[in-house]
């Protein structure tokens, strides 16, 4: 009884008064000449037999009213309670800005379709996977430029992606401008935790600021970076341009500077991994996902109220309702 639903009851022993219930009604039933006193009609030819009135019908409730009154105050002794349980979540995020190489040779057909749609494409179910974190996006070739701030706002962010393509700056491989930026869109966050996901194919040829400048400003405000070198071993059909302006594929050697990226990941407290195909690529995304946990903190709170006025109330008017019948409309004369 005491996980009766939907209360829990502090004095369930009480309810052995409960058993007292048979014992009433068996009472009552014998003593139902007291309650219904009857007398007799010689019966003749001109005698009409009715069938009980309405007031002998009520007259049958008195008693189940006294019954519903003390199994009421039975349960209101018992104390019964509600429980309600709150859930506070809060959450600690963490403020994620992905840099992606668009330079030409990241049309490649190594990966499918391509290594720059491939990519989005992991990029976008990353940050699905993020809705506690703030995510920002930069993307560089010869020069670089930042694509979205941080934001909590995801749907901004991934309808951005749509409109990235190769082309959008100079062509070239600025790592250092790309990573720069990207640090540049942290420094003023509050996060305890800033992280950069930096994926490239090549080269640093271009850019102002060298990558090792970069390494440094991104230690100096307690940056971690994660890099990324897309491409297979081994050569890949490039995207080249003829003289009348149409595409073709060659292939050429892939050449990605695995050393800077290993150097840019080691000095900042992060990694260095290397995707050769799409399924690689994912993997990647969803091992710096499990590195990379926002921290969650629920606490728990339990409220209880107190319900047994409900059922004395109850009582009260089972027995109030008894006492005005009895002497009212349902009022009978004892007859001895």
């Amino acid at each position: 009884m005491q996980n009766l639903f939907p209360y829990t009851f502090v004095c369930p022993e009480y309810f052995w008064l409960l058993l007292f219930v048979p014992i009433l009604i068996l009472w009552w039933y014998y003593k139902r000449n007291t309650y219904f006193p009857t007398f007799s009609i010689p019966q003749h030819g001109g005698v009409l037999i009715q069938s009980d009135s309405l007031k002998v019908k009520l007259l049958k409730l008195l008693p189940l009213l006294k019954t519903l009154a003390f199994i009421c105050i039975v349960f209101g002794l018992a104390r019964p309670q509600s429980a309600l349980s709150e859930k506070e979540i809060s959450t600690e995020g963490i403020d994620i800005v992905l840099s992606l190489d668009i330079s030409g040779s990241m049309l490649a057909k190594d990966f499918e379709p391509d290594r720059l749609e491939a990519a989005k494409k992991v990029a976008i179910q990353f940050i699905k996977g993020r809705p506690n974190d703030r995510v920002g996006l930069v993307i560089f070739s010869g020069e670089s430029f930042t694509q979205c701030p941080i934001t909590i706002d995801h749907a901004v962010l991934l309808n951005l992606f749509k409109d990235i393509h190769s082309g959008m700056v100079e062509d070239g491989t600025a790592i250092g401008m790309g990573l720069a930026t990207a640090v540049a869109r942290l420094k003023e966050s509050k996060s305890k935790t800033k992280v950069i996901i930096l994926m490239t194919d090549g080269v640093n040829n271009m850019g102002y600021i060298d990558p090792y400048t970069s390494i440094q400003i991104a230690k100096a405000f307690g940056v971690r970076v994660y890099t990324i070198g897309i491409g297979k071993n081994g050569n890949a059909p490039y995207p080249v341009k003829d003289q009348n302006g149409n595409i073709f594929y060659q292939s050429f050697p892939v050449q990605i500077d695995e050393p800077l990226l290993r150097k840019i990941a080691q000095e900042t407290g992060g990694n260095y991994f290397r995707a050769t195909n799409n399924t690689s690529l994912k993997k990647i995304y969803e091992n710096i996902d499990t590195l990379e946990k926002s921290k969650i903190k629920i606490s728990n709170y339990h409220r209880k109220s107190e319900h047994y006025h409900l059922f004395i109330l109850l009582a009260f008017i089972f027995l109030l309702t008894d006492f005005i019948l009895s002497r009212t409309y349902l009022k009978t004369i004892l007859v001895q």
